[in-house]
């Protein structure tokens, strides 16, 4: 008897885990889907009549102007600890001739996109989630609705297409101060004149090094505006609403982001290979 006491206990515990394991799965492909509608939307009010230029200027201003300080520290700190942390290996392999190519090659490819889209999602993705969970908490978007005021027009478009247009710009001005400060890390236990090291940086930099990581970085603004803009417009109505929001626009733009770079490396990999 207690042998089919513990195996019935073992069946039960077995069958709610798997109901909750259902549920996980059917929650996640509801969301996935309402993204996919959200996103549809948003798509097909780009290209309709009164698109907002204005609101979208002041989007390019915050996305873009207001992140520059942020991105340029990081830009730096980024070539210069890479410049740091890379030099004693090629000196090694007596290849330190090689560092300033190394480091940008590894700028463009790699580390200046997905820093900079990790940047963003957290200071951009969260206010974009903020801003609009605050205005669904305070019933402004209710009342723009009931004034006939398309909000996804006015709210949704404008920002997903400032973060798409607005993060290459920002990885092109985290790319030039992470060369910078590489060159000032170069410099630290050296004395390379910049035009030297400006000719060995670029001098094994090809098209497929530049190109294929710039394209990849619209794709990362797309999905940082899309999921900032998503997460606060599907916020709840209590105030504690606008925080969950801020934090599943970070997490899951992240999360993304890194997804993104994965497929993007994949086809990468296979147009070279």
């Amino acid at each position: 008897m207690a042998v089919k006491s513990k195996i019935s206990q073992l069946l039960l515990r077995l069958g709610e885990k798997t109901l909750q394991l259902a549920d996980v799965f059917k929650s996640s492909f509801l969301s996935v889907g309402t993204v996919a509608l959200f996103a549809a939307d948003g798509a097909r009010e780009t290209f309709t009549r009164g698109f907002e230029f204005k609101e979208f200027g002041y989007q390019c201003y915050k996305v873009g102007v207001k992140t520059l300080p942020l991105i340029t520290v990081t830009g730096a700190i980024m070539g210069l600890v890479l410049t740091i942390q890379s030099r004693p290996v090629l000196i090694n392999f007596g290849a330190v001739s090689m560092l300033p190519g190394m480091v940008t090659v590894s700028l463009l490819r790699e580390m200046g996109p997905v820093i900079t889209a990790l940047i963003c999602a957290g200071k951009v993705g969260s206010g974009m989630g903020a801003e609009l969970g605050s205005m669904r908490v305070t019933e402004q978007i209710d009342a723009m609705e009931v004034s006939s005021t398309n909000q996804m027009r006015f709210l949704v478009v404008p920002s997903v297409l400032a973060a798409t247009l607005m993060l290459p710009i920002l990885v092109l001005y985290a790319d030039l101060w992470g060369i910078l400060g590489s060159w000032i890390g170069t410099n630290i236990k050296g004395d390379v004149t910049f035009a030297l090291f400006f000719s060995q940086a670029f001098g094994i930099v090809e098209f497929i090094d530049f190109m294929p990581a710039f394209i990849k970085t619209f794709f990362f603004g797309a999905v940082i505006g899309l999921v900032g803009t998503y997460q606060g417009y599907s916020a709840g109505r209590g105030t504690e609403s606008v925080g969950i929001a801020a934090n599943k626009a970070v997490v899951v733009a992240s999360l993304w982001v890194i997804v993104v770079d994965v497929i993007a490396v994949q086809i990468t990999d296979m147009m070279t290979s």
